[in-house]
């Protein structure tokens, strides 16, 4: 039987090693001693197996075969075999998974994907831009205000700030009919075709009211934290929603799965259409191979799934640009907020700078 192989970091001595990567295959698998299974069909097929020992960065990786069946197709489940209750155990870290040919066809994957997402915005042949509403705690009026200014410097998408969601100050069944007015009308003005993403987020119920607002003022795109909803209720979302999901990574740092598998990998097995990651130099402290890694998964061939687009942000620049399109090409979308909204009186020139960049054309 093909297994599922996770590979794991696990910061061990030479001596224990061995005996450490069996713990972790029982753990991550029958959570129970070994040598008290008595079933032969269970051992066979159930257990996790250690397949490979390396040595690793502050440690050894461990690579564990991970029998499907145990993960029972579902996004909760999937993640509890990868890492349920070793994610309790602060010397593991989950670093890499690949997934037999055929499992990923039981998860969603990419409706819209990166050509979907150019096919929606009306952009060939370059890289894509993409700003956020900031701050929370803002106005409705103030919020469609620069939505309007945004799309008329040719922007391509304008998200909520993932903080912006149903909140007094502007709640999701006011703020979105009106930044999505705002939008429309400049697009009509200007000839563009900006898509806005407002912020998705609570229970099922009210994911449910605010997807059909969204579909009620024709909203195009949508933005979700995956590990704040829930990965089980982003899949429900992802279908229920016929427009691209840009994926946030909030929450996602608060376990030890390496960001490439999580924010690469995973996010687009699960549906997202594109990810939004802390860039390297920005005010978060991943690494440029980290960061290309993400791009990679986000991108790479894998059995018919559709690639998922590349966001980079988390405190980028106008100036940053060029290093930023030769680093991920031109299958991206840059991400720059505070960057603009710095700019205050000059925002609008300094978000048509933006659009200059990108296009090539400063």
């Amino acid at each position: 039987m093909e297994r599922i192989r996770a590979t794991y970091r696990i910061a061990a001595p030479q001596a224990q090693i061995r005996a450490r990567a069996e713990a972790l295959a029982a753990e991550q698998s029958v959570e129970m001693p070994v040598a008290a299974i008595g079933d032969e069909r269970v051992l066979r097929e159930t257990v996790a197996t250690v397949e490979s020992i390396r040595p690793g960065a502050g440690g050894f990786d461990v690579t564990l075969g991970l029998a499907p069946a145990t993960t029972g197709a579902e996004a909760s489940q999937l993640a509890n075999m990868l890492f349920g209750n070793c994610s309790l155990q602060p010397e593991v870290e989950l670093i890499g998974v690949e997934f037999p040919a055929g499992y990923e066809q039981a998860f969603p994957g990419p409706r819209f994907g990166l050509e979907g997402i150019r096919e929606a915005t009306g952009v060939r042949g370059r890289a894509l831009t993409c700003t956020a509403l900031k701050p929370q705690g803002s106005t409705i009026g103030h919020l469609a205000k620069l939505a309007r200014t945004f799309a008329l410097a040719g922007i391509d998408v304008i998200k909520d700030d993932h903080g912006i969601a149903d909140q007094a100050p502007h709640p999701f069944a006011e703020r979105v009919p009106a930044v999505q007015a705002a939008i429309d009308a400049a697009n009509r003005e200007s000839g563009g075709r900006t898509l806005y993403a407002p912020t998705f987020s609570g229970a099922s119920a009210a994911l449910a009211a605010q997807a059909k607002i969204a579909r009620e003022h024709g909203v195009r795109m949508a933005l979700v934290a995956p590990m704040l909803v829930g990965l089980p209720a982003f899949v429900e979302l992802r279908a229920a929603l016929d427009v691209p999901v840009m994926a946030h990574p909030a929450f996602a740092g608060a376990v030890r799965i390496a960001a490439p598998v999580m924010l690469g990998t995973l996010f687009r097995m699960l549906g997202a259409d594109a990810t939004i990651f802390p860039n390297h130099g920005g005010r978060f402290s991943f690494s440029r191979e980290n960061c290309l890694a993400i791009a990679h998964n986000a991108r790479a061939p894998w059995n018919g799934v559709k690639p998922m687009l590349p966001v980079p942000a988390g405190g980028m620049t106008v100036e940053r640009v060029a290093e930023m399109l030769s680093d991920y090409g031109p299958d991206t979308m840059l991400l720059i907020g505070g960057g603009l909204l710095s700019a205050k009186e000059r925002l609008p020139e300094r978000s048509r700078e933006f659009v200059r960049a990108v296009r090539g054309t400063a």
